[in-house]
Formats: C-alpha cells, sequence, structure tokens
C-alpha cells in the first residue's frame, strides 16, 4: 500500500500546470493551421490552371473557327466550318429566320462547289458539298413552307421559287467542268431544286383555299392539296377580283337600232300623212291611224286694266309750307 500511494504522488507531481498545458495546445493548433494551408493553396492554384485551359479552348476554337470561314468541302477545317453553323442554327429560335439560315447555307455550299471546279477537287469533295447542299435545302424549304402555310405570304413562295431557279441555273453551269463521276449527283440536285419550283407554284396557288394541304408531308414539307378550290374570304393571301362596270360602247356603223326601220321600207315614221306603201315583194304593214294632235288651250288674256290709285294730297300744317301728296 504504501508503494501504491508513492506511485499516485509521483504522477500527481508530474502533472503539468495550466500555463504548460496551454502552451502545448497553441503550439498543435499551429502545426495542424500549417499543414491545412498547402492545401488550400494547391485548389486555388487547380481553379486558375483551369480557368485558364478553358479561355485558351475558347480562344483557339475561335480562331479556329475564322480559320475555317473559306474552307472547302473536302478541307481539315470544313467538318469545325459547318459545327460553326449548327451552332449559329441553335441559336436561332424564329423558324422563319431559322429557314432562312438554312437556304444561306445551302448558297454557300454552292459557292463552295463553283470554287471546287477551279482547284479541280477529288469526286468526294463534290459528294460532301452535295449532300449537305441538300440537307440545307430540305431543312429550309420544309419550316418556310411550313410557315407559310400558317402565316401566310405570297411573296415568301415567289422569293423562294426565284432562288431555287437560280441556283439550279448555277449548278447547270458548274456540271460541265465537274468529274465524270459527281454529274449524277449534280443531276440530282438540279432535280430537287425543280421540285421545289413545283412545290412553291402549288403551295402558293392554295393559299386563298380553305384547304391548303393535305394534312401529310414529305421531304420538301407540306404537300399541297389538290381537287377544287373554295375560296377564303379570310385567308391572309385571299384578294379578290376587281369589280368591272362595262362601259357603253357605240354601235357599229351600219348596224340597225331598235329603233330604225331599215331603209329599203319606204316608211316615213315621222310624219305618216297618208296610206303606208308597201315593200316591193313583201308584206305590207298595218295601216296605223295617227292621233289627233291635241293644242293646249291658250292663256287667259286680261280685258281690263287695273287703274292707279287715286292720288292723296294733304294741306300743309304749317302755313307758308306746299301741300303732301301721296299716290
Amino acid at each position: 500500500m504504501a508503494l501504491v500511494g508513492g506511485l499516485r504522488e509521483l504522477g500527481a507531481s508530474g502533472a503539468p500546470d495550466a500555463e504548460t498545458r496551454q502552451r502545448i495546445h497553441a503550439e498543435i493548433a499551429g502545426r495542424l493551421a500549417e499543414a491545412e494551408a498547402p492545401s488550400k493553396r494547391r485548389g486555388h492554384t487547380l481553379a486558375n490552371l483551369a480557368a485558364a485551359a478553358v479561355a485558351l479552348v475558347l480562344a483557339l476554337g475561335g480562331f479556329t473557327l475564322l480559320l475555317s470561314k473559306d474552307a472547302l468541302p473536302g478541307d481539315p477545317l470544313y467538318g469545325i466550318k459547318r459545327a460553326g453553323e449548327s451552332a449559329a442554327l441553335g441559336l436561332t429560335f424564329d423558324e422563319q429566320e431559322k429557314a432562312k439560315k438554312h437556304l444561306e447555307f445551302a448558297t454557300n455550299r454552292v459557292g463552295e462547289l463553283d470554287e471546287l471546279t477551279r482547284q479541280e477537287a477529288s469526286t468526294e469533295a463534290y459528294f460532301t458539298g452535295l449532300a449537305d447542299f441538300e440537307s440545307d435545302l430540305r431543312a429550309g424549304v420544309s419550316q418556310l413552307t411550313a410557315v407559310v402555310t400558317d402565316q401566310g405570304g405570297q411573296s415568301r413562295l415567289t422569293e423562294l421559287r426565284t432562288w431555287a431557279r437560280q441556283q439550279s441555273d448555277r449548278l447547270g453551269l458548274q456540271v460541265e467542268r465537274a468529274p465524270a463521276g459527281a454529274r449524277d449527283k449534280f443531276a440530282a440536285a438540279r432535280v430537287l431544286l425543280d421540285r421545289v419550283q413545283a412545290r412553291t407554284t402549288d403551295l402558293g396557288s392554295r393559299l386563298v383555299c380553305y384547304t391548303i394541304t393535305t394534312g401529310s408531308s414529305d421531304e420538301l414539307g407540306a404537300v399541297p392539296a389538290a381537287g377544287d378550290c373554295v375560296r377564303d374570304p379570310g385567308a391572309p393571301d385571299a384578294v379578290m377580283p376587281p369589280v368591272t362596270v362595262p362601259t357603253p360602247s357605240s354601235s357599229p356603223s351600219g348596224a340597225p337600232s331598235p329603233s330604225s326601220v331599215p331603209p329599203s321600207s319606204g316608211v316615213d315614221t315621222a310624219n305618216p300623212t297618208g296610206p303606208l306603201t308597201p315593200p316591193t315583194g313583201g308584206t305590207p304593214p298595218p295601216v296605223v291611224a295617227t292621233p289627233p294632235r291635241t293644242q293646249n288651250p291658250p292663256l287667259p288674256v286680261p280685258t281690263s286694266i287695273t287703274p292707279p290709285p287715286p292720288l292723296i294730297s294733304i294741306p300743309p300744317l304749317i302755313p307758308g309750307l306746299p301741300p303732301i301728296t301721296i299716290g
């Protein structure tokens, strides 16, 4: 027991005081803070590096997109150019504007094909350009015809028909300089443009009808209805024909008028004075008695003349003045 009591006293005498414990706590907290500081600095460094990487990618992407502006089908940057066009379409929300962009891209494809003919490019490059042309053509025509059938717009169809004819003429000039293996693709593209012109004509003729489309669609959009057109006066493109008032026209010379008598009759219809002489070789006309002329009675003539009123003379009121005469 004495040994146990001694150990207890030894442990109590060796315990640190309050000041020592405070110092030990502060030292441990300091060491932990130093251990956490590098991880925070490392996190900030990683965030800065990530932001710089994103900025670099965007800068390189914008620069690459700028370089791909003049890329032709078959070039390495042509895919980036098409990706930029797809991004532009994704940022366009109006259906009519989106259709215009598709047709604008299709026009660019025709220009690129013209450049390919100057460079004597490969047949695969022509295939790529013509395939992208037809893709944008179908999308643009389909969206534009949907807008027209919903909102009207004969002028939009006219512009589309003119555009299709112009692109067909341009492709017709290019096909002679294109490789023989690509000429069938040129012919197919021109046939598609002819269908676009026919579609705009048929659809434009139905815009004033109650039934514009059949309710179905194909690669070019809404299919126009067929059959009789029942006119819709409330249609946006309904234009009523002007009302024409017939102007009186003079009778041609020599043509008998309803009140005239053929010259061979010999009848005086103005002042008949006796029996009518029948025309030679014909049936004599009936004799109509002329009613006696009635004269209006003469106006009464006054038989007496009204005498003038008598003169009235008033003697002067003041001596020396003349009398006053009335009448």
